[in-house]
């Protein structure tokens, strides 16, 4: 296999290849307080929070939680996956966002609304 069919191939199985979806929360260890979200590329969330421990960045999960990261700091919060979706290869991107709402309202269901940032 020469490099070009070789490039071809790898680019079309990264293609087809989608990161890991679900809902997922950042939880306060001080108050107990949480965002609750969902999102098409879990790592893309976990590397935001990285980012965030690394910049003490305030502001990189909205300005709801921004008062909070002043006041307690970014390692007071963690980040938890809550649920991983099953996607699957023939899902549109349309249908995985529909489903990730869907989650995220049966975990908003769960929780105590009064915690949720």
């Amino acid at each position: 296999m020469d490099q070009k069919s070789r490039r071809k191939q790898l680019v079309a199985e990264y293609k087809q290849t989608r990161p890991e979806a679900g809902v997922y929360r950042i939880v306060n260890s001080q108050n107990g307080k949480m965002l609750l979200a969902s999102s098409p590329n879990l790592p893309s969330v976990h590397s935001k929070m990285e980012f965030a421990r690394s910049t003490n960045g305030a502001t990189i999960f909205g300005y709801k939680m921004a008062p909070d990261v002043r006041q307690f700091g970014i390692e007071a919060f963690s980040l938890e996956i809550l649920e991983v979706l099953e996607t699957r290869p023939e899902m549109t991107q349309t249908e995985i966002l529909a489903d990730l709402a869907t989650l995220e309202g049966l975990w908003r269901e769960k929780l105590d609304p009064s915690l949720l940032y």
